[in-house]
């Protein structure tokens, strides 16, 4: 369990702090699509920006609106303009 997240347990409210960091990937990601300026700055400091983008590359379906999306690609990447990867679909076989 990495401590260093624990001041963002805030943004899955509706767990404890302890059940919140059992899965640091999908709280980095809320806080990356929810999160405060301040916080989202805190967090790079916590964590740097390649756990972001790891974050960001393995995101699942549901962990990031289209808005954030797009700025986490724009800020993480070196993409092209109009060339964002589809977000995450749930698919069913």
């Amino acid at each position: 369990m990495d401590t260093r997240l624990k001041p963002f347990a805030k943004y899955i409210w509706w767990k404890t702090p302890e059940e919140a960091l059992r899965f640091p990937n999908r709280l980095i990601a809320r806080v990356m699509d929810r999160g405060s300026w301040d916080d989202v700055c805190a967090l790079i400091d916590c964590v740097g920006k390649e756990k972001l983008l790891d974050v960001l590359r393995h995101a699942e379906v549901g962990e990031f609106d289209p808005r954030s999306w797009a700025y986490w690609h724009y800020r993480l990447t070196d993409i092209e303009l109009g060339k964002i990867p589809p977000m995450p679909v749930r698919r069913f076989e």
